[in-house]
């Protein structure tokens, strides 16, 4: 399977955001998304996800012989600063998640498997969202994909404010669900790209590029990469 974005333009008013932007993107690999502030990362994620118009392009997912216009159903866009129900609690919320999605989802609707995976911790599922830290309510979202178990998942700064502990797990938990998706997330953490991406890309200047594994793999791979996004061309 991939996701493929085809010549995607994406301009607010006179600026121009997006240009022309192509890439095909590989079901079992974990993308990270690198670019300075502005470059478009958030803007990307909401075309992919349908929230925002396009100006041109295409984007589309292959499966093995068929290629079709990606489908809403077929994406999960995890938010660096959800917004929850905060009167519900935790378990209330994602029993109405399983409810609302009954029809689309193919594994267990026992909630608390899903807890269980996220490492959840007991006395918080009956607490409610508006107590929650930001972590807590992260681990929400990545339930939310491990339930209807989309074919693209998108997260926007996934690990941002997390303590070490919830980070190692979300990230133990994002790698051994690749898998079945397509994952891509951004960050503008250097070493958290290094580590937990199997490719980097680059946005920079409206162009999308993937940065050779050599660069990677290289000890001066941060200033590599800052070079790359500070280049005029």
């Amino acid at each position: 399977m991939q996701l493929l974005i085809d010549n995607l333009s994406k301009s607010f008013d006179e600026k121009l955001v997006l240009d022309k932007l192509s890439i095909t993107l590989d079901q079992g690999i974990i993308y990270g998304l690198l670019g300075r502030n502005g470059a478009g990362k958030t803007t990307l994620f909401s075309l992919i996800a349908k929230e925002l118009e396009k100006n041109s392009g295409d984007i589309y997912l292959i499966d093995k012989s068929s290629k079709s216009p990606l489908d809403i159903k077929d994406v999960f866009f995890m938010l660096a600063e959800p917004e929850l129900p905060r009167f519900l609690t935790g378990r209330e919320f994602i029993n109405f998640f399983i409810d609302v999605n009954k029809e689309r989802i193919k594994g267990n609707l026992n909630p608390d498997i899903y807890f269980d995976q996220v490492k959840f911790d007991e006395d918080d599922k009956d607490r409610l969202i508006q107590g929650y830290s930001t972590g807590m309510r992260n681990k929400l979202q990545m339930m939310m994909f491990l339930i209807t178990k989309p074919k693209v998942i998108l997260m926007d700064e996934p690990l941002n404010s997390l303590d070490v502990v919830v980070q190692k797990e979300m990230k133990d938990l994002i790698k051994s669900i690749k898998n079945d998706h397509i994952i891509i997330f951004s960050t503008h953490i250097l070493d958290l790209a290094k580590n937990m991406a199997d490719e980097i890309l680059l946005l920079h200047k409206g162009k999308i590029s993937e940065v050779d594994r050599e660069i990677k793999n290289n000890p001066d791979f941060e200033e590599e990469v800052i070079n790359l996004l500070q280049r005029e061309d």
